[in-house]
């Protein structure tokens, strides 16, 4: 859950205007399939919520309970005063940390968001259809706000003609660029790469359609 989208934060209107025409562009040239898709988050990380629940909750209860114990004549460790106390604070605070994505980030490894961004992009992949076109030369280049990471995937016939590390630097360019400020430019920048790529093994045919839209943007 969050409080606004964060694509309109990451970029403009302009700037996703700027990376449509860029692909637009690049496919003039090209029968490559290039699209472009930015998610908000590749995943909800329910347990990132019970994580931080608990962290927050716990010490608070204790120390309510030994406050509140004094003041009811409870004891300081009466167990039922402190589970009373517990049980509102932890599905308040879990509320509280999936509502604000800084603080949940606290709560879940790197090594988790890269799992579910590739297995996101991956997913977005064949639902949108990248896989079907007709020489199979479609391109997602995947960015999700929420982990601040890209994933770029390429099918079989464009990835038979790329070197092997090809992918990853363009993510590494992509992530680079959002860093400084620039993830406009710098995705168009991939995407020219791409193009530069492409256009020797697959220029552009009399017959060529687009078969898939250029940005897609998730809500």
């Amino acid at each position: 859950m969050m409080l606004r989208n964060p694509i309109k934060n990451l970029m403009k209107k302009a700037e996703l205007d700027q990376i449509e025409r860029c692909v637009s562009e690049a496919e003039q040239a090209t029968r490559g399939e290039i699209v472009v898709m930015m998610a908000p988050a590749s995943h909800d990380y329910p347990v990132a919520g019970l994580l931080g629940a608990a962290a927050f909750s716990i010490p608070a209860a204790v120390a309510l309970t030994r406050m509140v114990g004094q003041l009811v004549w409870a004891g300081p460790h009466d167990l039922w005063l402190f589970l009373g106390i517990f049980f509102p604070l932890f599905f308040l605070c879990r509320e509280i940390v999936m509502r604000f994505p800084w603080l949940k980030r606290l709560f879940i490894s790197e090594k988790e968001m890269d799992h579910e961004v590739r297995e996101a992009a991956t997913l977005q992949f064949y639902s949108k259809g990248l896989y079907r076109t007709k020489e199979e030369t479609g391109i997602l280049i995947y960015l999700s706000i929420f982990e601040g990471k890209v994933w770029v995937l390429g099918d079989r016939g464009v990835d038979a003609v790329v070197s092997s590390g090809f992918w990853q630097e363009l993510v590494d360019q992509i992530v680079a660029g959002i860093k400084d400020g620039r993830p406009a430019a710098a995705i168009c920048e991939a995407v020219c790469r791409i193009r530069g790529v492409l256009v020797e093994k697959f220029p552009v045919g009399a017959d060529d359609r687009n078969e898939l839209p250029n940005l897609i943007i998730e809500s």
